[in-house]
């Protein structure tokens, strides 16, 4: 199957004469939004042997496979397989939410988080309520929450008279069971977004034994207000193998932290990551306890709700910056974190047609795609993260996107933001003899896996590399993806 022929008159010409006007090509760049039916338009390449043969040792048929190697500055491919059959690309799928976004939004781009009150300030007490306004920034971690209820302290405010208002209403979003998708709600990569996501509502449990006191210290991080969990738990002998597992199991099925009634001192110090069993209930919970460890008090209760608009002609009581878009990027792609594409994808909603639901935010990823990508696929991002059956993208689409974020501005912060082949975030520990020449997302689910990016050819010139593989052995595929990486690296380039 061939790639989408140019939509200009190149299409009329013969093959010789197109073949020889594709040298031109990459010497004279150009624009995006030309250069892309040229550098993919051609006829299915078969494969090298260092990839099909590890795809035939792991009983991968061909026809669950689909594989691109393009220059990234336009140019025939070296592999082209299946490139137009729509394919789950699992977390590659960030690719498109955050190479939009970096294009739509900007560098400069942030989210801010603002404090209001409907009320006055006499000397330590707040006569009135707190607002907090959420903006969909996804890293408002426990450490800027720190310091922002610190600014609403150092104001002089101790006590809040009212109530502590959350306001997440710039997403407009149903609830949802954090376990639909794999029946893992405490897993953190299932935490679902917030218009006011506090710490990815996730926490860290902490446990460290104290031998001279026979107890091992319990402490919740971020701090949460009526967690229930006691401080310390009593020491006892014995193994700790399982001892984690056994909390994991407890809890997930009680949707409840629920602590085992000693901790074995052979355990030493443990930290358990997961995500708030009761999602709906995590940000205030947060909030609220951040302010207490601050020394704040509060009088009314914790309550959802919107802030007055009368308030917003005005000046908040503080606010919190989040860093410029480009880290949020690199911490999304480096790391694969869901919930950070997610709120990244709704805030791509809330600024083309300010709505922050899901549904706007596909629409906001077509009229992009439409304009900028036009010969290619729009694909199907469901979620803007890859946590999703009926994600799709076709492998054209797919390198159309990442030759235009090659010929874009914002390319050095795009590139920047994908894991290093062999170095860091999910490819640090590919054993490789190519380590450093490539920069690439990666993607697993049960029947999806999915590698793309960059690689470095030996002469420098870099090309775009899509893999992916549907079906009940997709699992298999991923040595024969790094056996592409590896033979996209040692090209010589074209001469």
């Amino acid at each position: 199957m061939s790639l989408p022929e140019p939509t200009l008159s190149l299409k009329h010409l013969s093959r010789r004469c197109l073949s020889a006007l594709l040298p031109l090509a990459l010497l004279v760049p150009l624009p995006a939004s030309q250069a892309q039916p040229l550098a993919l338009a051609a006829a299915t390449q078969s494969l090298p042997v260092e990839v099909s043969a590890p795809l035939q040792r792991a009983g991968v048929p061909l026809s669950d496979v689909a594989l691109l190697v393009a220059p990234a500055d336009g140019g025939a491919p070296l592999v082209s397989h299946r490139v137009t059959q729509p394919m789950n690309p699992a977390s590659v799928m960030k690719l498109v939410t955050t190479g939009i976004a970096l294009d739509q939004l900007g560098p400069g781009f942030r989210w801010e988080t603002r404090l209001w009150t409907d009320g006055s300030q006499r000397q330590q007490l707040l006569q009135g309520n707190l607002y907090v306004q959420g903006s969909g920034d996804p890293g408002l971690v426990q450490e800027r929450l720190w310091l922002l209820l610190r600014a609403l302290r150092e104001r002089g405010v101790q006590r809040i008279s009212g109530d502590l208002v959350l306001d997440n209403s710039v997403f407009q979003l149903p609830a949802r069971d954090p376990g639909a998708f794999d029946g893992e709600p405490l897993q953190p990569y299932n935490a679902q977004p917030d218009g006011l996501l506090v710490n990815y509502k996730a926490f860290a449990l902490q446990f460290q034994p104290d031998a001279g006191q026979g107890i091992a210290h319990v402490r919740l991080e971020p701090p949460m207000a009526d967690s229930g969990l006691p401080a310390s738990l009593p020491l006892t002998e014995g193994s700790c193998n399982g001892w984690i597992a056994q909390l994991e199991a407890r809890s997930q099925a009680q949707r409840q932290i629920v602590l085992p009634a000693s901790y074995p001192s052979s355990c030493g110090d443990q930290q358990w990551l997961a995500a708030w069993p009761q999602p709906q209930e995590q940000a205030g919970k947060a909030i609220l306890g951040m302010w207490q460890s601050l020394g704040g008090q509060l009088d009314g209760r914790v309550r959802y709700g919107s802030t007055p608009a009368t308030l917003l002609r005005g000046t908040p009581l503080a606010s919190s910056q989040s860093e410029p878009l480009p880290q949020a990027v690199r911490h999304i792609n480096k790391f694969s974190n869901n919930v950070m594409a997610q709120q990244l994808f709704l805030t791509l909603g809330v600024q083309r047609y300010g709505q922050g639901h899901f549904a706007a935010a596909q629409g906001a990823v077509r009229d992009w795609w439409q304009r900028k990508l036009g010969p290619y696929t729009a694909p199907t991002p469901v979620n803007g993260s890859g946590l999703s059956r009926e994600g799709r993208i076709s492998a054209a689409s797919l390198g159309g996107l990442l030759q235009y974020m090659w010929r874009s501005p914002m390319m050095p912060d795009f590139v920047a933001s994908l894991p290093i082949y062999g170095m860091d975030g999910t490819l640090r520990k590919q054993a490789t003899g190519v380590a450093g020449r490539a920069h690439l997302k990666t993607g697993t689910l049960r029947d999806a896996n999915a590698l793309a990016g960059y690689v470095t050819g030996l002469d420098g010139r870099r090309y775009v590399l899509v893999a992916m593989a549907n079906g009940p052995q997709a699992g298999r595929a991923r040595d024969a993806f790094y056996q592409l990486v590896e033979w996209t690296a040692m090209q010589p380039g074209v001469r």
